[in-house]
């Protein structure tokens, strides 16, 4: 069967108005295949708990728009793969949400992806973000799990760049088209996914990153996944829709703690005082999956805790000025106080340590470490 015939009937289906995800996946399964469903009377398709007679009549009759065969036409020609509800390779877990997309386009290999965790936070995140979510996916990817995102700014790149540094594998969901690469400057990083797991879209290939598609995006990336992990977001990050989604899927739900003085954990503290697990290592995580993954060992998920171990390279100053700094950025003046070390003489310490690259200067004369 060749590629526009297998999948034209899919496509066909979903583009009829009124065919959500939800009576989709009725359809296929009161009649197995989208070619039942067309070839159904209006009598059987009634019998379809949402069905309207009128939805029923249309579907008899429909005829499948132009843009659906250039759909089909462009996916073969770009190499990309539909996998749908009835494929193999489709997520395991994604079955069992109440409305799985009845197929993805998907650049890269989606098989395989059985123990994936998904991990997800703010856009605009801090260094200690970015750090730790790095730290977190990687030691998650070298267990094996895969490491499900949505590719965007912030704490998602990091969860897909951690997999890849361990030559892991990560799945990034997008709420844009497969040919509309959203944001932009995550080409590159769409194309390393690829490489070492996938990218996919429920979307048409040439869909806009549009408001409403992203809230529809993650729930899939919690529906395809054992648990969430939340890593920096406020009280009205998109991040604590996926949380509650990955809640109402019967999903594990995480979250990492970030400074009480820091707006950018409100949303994650808030989480745990409703009941989600702290993170601090990936045990955290995989001691709640011990039946699946089994035991991976201390050595495997050590701790990801922020603080630099301090080198015998660097100078007694250096490593005293060093002890006394966080992720947390913390002003000059606070840290000369913290250390004893007047202001001037404090400025040429933190230069150097700028300079041998342990120390990150951030606007507003402030220092953190650099991981």
């Amino acid at each position: 069967m060749g590629y526009m015939e297998k999948f034209l009937p899919w496509l066909a289906l979903k583009s009829v108005p009124g065919v959500g995800n939800l009576l989709f996946k009725r359809l296929v399964d009161r009649f197995k295949s989208p070619e039942a469903v067309f070839q159904a009377s209006s009598g059987e398709l009634g019998q379809v708990s949402g069905m309207s007679q009128r939805l029923a009549r249309q579907i008899r009759r429909y005829h499948v728009p132009g843009w659906v065969h250039a759909e089909l036409e462009l996916s073969a020609r770009k190499g990309y793969r539909i996998i749908t509800l009835l494929d193999p390779d489709y997520p395991v877990l994604l079955h069992e949400i109440p409305d799985p997309p009845p197929f993805l386009h998907v650049c890269g290999d989606i098989s395989g992806a059985d123990h994936c965790i998904s991990m997800v936070g703010s856009r605009n995140a801090t260094d200690y973000g970015i750090q730790t979510t790095l730290r977190l996916s990687r030691d998650l990817a070298s267990l094996g799990i895969t490491i499900v995102s949505g590719m965007a700014r912030g704490i998602d790149t990091a969860a897909h760049q951690g997999a890849l540094a361990c030559q892991g594998r990560t799945v990034a969901v997008l709420g844009s088209g497969l040919e509309n690469i959203y944001p932009a400057e995550n080409r590159k990083l769409f194309h390393e996914i690829a490489q070492h797991g996938a990218v996919i879209s429920e979307f048409p290939l040439k869909a806009e990153p549009e408001a409403h598609h992203f809230p529809m995006r993650n729930r899939i990336i919690s529906g395809m996944s054992l648990g969430t992990v939340i890593v920096e977001a406020t009280l009205r990050s998109g991040s604590l829709i996926t949380a509650r989604l990955a809640a109402e899927q019967n999903r594990e739900v995480f979250a990492v703690p970030g400074s009480i003085s820091s707006f950018k954990s409100t949303g994650t503290h808030t989480l745990i005082k409703q009941g989600a697990k702290l993170v601090e290592q990936a045990r955290d995580v995989v001691e709640e999956f011990s039946y699946l993954l089994g035991d991976p060992g201390a050595d495997a998920v050590g701790p990801t805790a922020n603080h630099a171990t301090v080198s015998p390279s660097l100078e007694p100053h250096e490593q005293q000025v060093l002890a006394a700094l966080d992720s947390y950025p913390v002003h000059i003046d606070a840290l000369a106080i913290k250390t004893g070390v007047t202001t001037g003489r404090l400025a040429g310490i933190l230069l150097n340590l700028e300079l041998k690259d342990v120390v990150q200067h951030s606007p507003g004369n402030m220092f953190s470490l650099k991981s």
